[in-house]
């Protein structure tokens, strides 16, 4: 009786629960870092280089002119660390769920993407530009749009996915904060006509809001 207590009990799956390995940890904790470090040099950068006006010109737009390489390395480390994320979410979420770690790999290639083709001048930035925006888009200018799009719709998708994750563990807030998540980001998206502030909000509101879920999934 003894001997067959054991080999039940030794037949039961030993591995490592999902988030418990430090490596885990460790990549989520990256993850959590791009908004802020992207955002903060951003911010320093929008408030001290000349000509440039949060109010009328793009965080893109600082990888324009002679200090653009210090924009161009946010975009580059900011990428770097989403797609080690997306790694430590992998690794948190466990099997069967990959589909939301794929979506945040993409939302953080896009930034990659968006440091090899820099955002075009206007608004009167870099200085000496006109005010008036740019009538056509360039290449680069137009991919550069095109991976932030494909980026913050991925983005929005992996929110939705991570809702299901937070429901099916009967963590209801978390789903709920997930799903409002892209609603913010949208929201920000369309009254970006209007105001490029609002376009920043709303960028600025997605990577808040991945890097909360990053910590939570770090401290689970």
């Amino acid at each position: 009786m003894t001997h067959t207590i054991s080999a039940s009990t030794s037949a039961v799956p030993t591995g490592h629960a999902p988030g418990a390995g430090p490596t885990g940890r460790v990549l989520l904790a990256c993850g959590a870092a791009a908004g802020p470090l992207f955002l903060g040099v951003g911010l320093i950068q929008g408030l001290t280089r000349e000509g440039f006006d949060l109010t009328r010109n793009a965080i893109s737009q600082l990888s324009l002119g002679d200090l653009g390489w210090i924009q161009v390395t946010s975009f580059f480390v900011a990428g770097a660390l989403m797609l080690a994320g997306a790694v430590g979410l992998r690794r948190a979420l466990g099997e069967g769920h990959r589909l939301a770690p794929v979506l945040v790999g993409v939302f953080g290639t896009s930034f990659l993407v968006s440091g090899v083709f820099a955002a075009d001048p206007g608004a009167g930035f870099p200085a000496g530009t006109p005010d008036s925006a740019t009538p056509t888009l360039s290449v680069q200018g137009a991919v550069h749009m095109a991976a932030g799009m494909v980026g913050y719709l991925a983005l929005c998708a992996a929110f939705l996915v991570l809702a299901r994750h937070f429901a099916g563990r009967r963590q209801g807030g978390w789903a709920i904060a997930c799903r409002v998540a892209p609603v913010g980001v949208l929201a920000g998206f369309a009254g970006s006509a209007a105001s490029v502030l609002s376009f920043t909000a709303g960028a600025a509101f997605g990577l808040a809001a991945l890097t909360t879920i990053a910590v939570r999934l770090t401290r689970h």
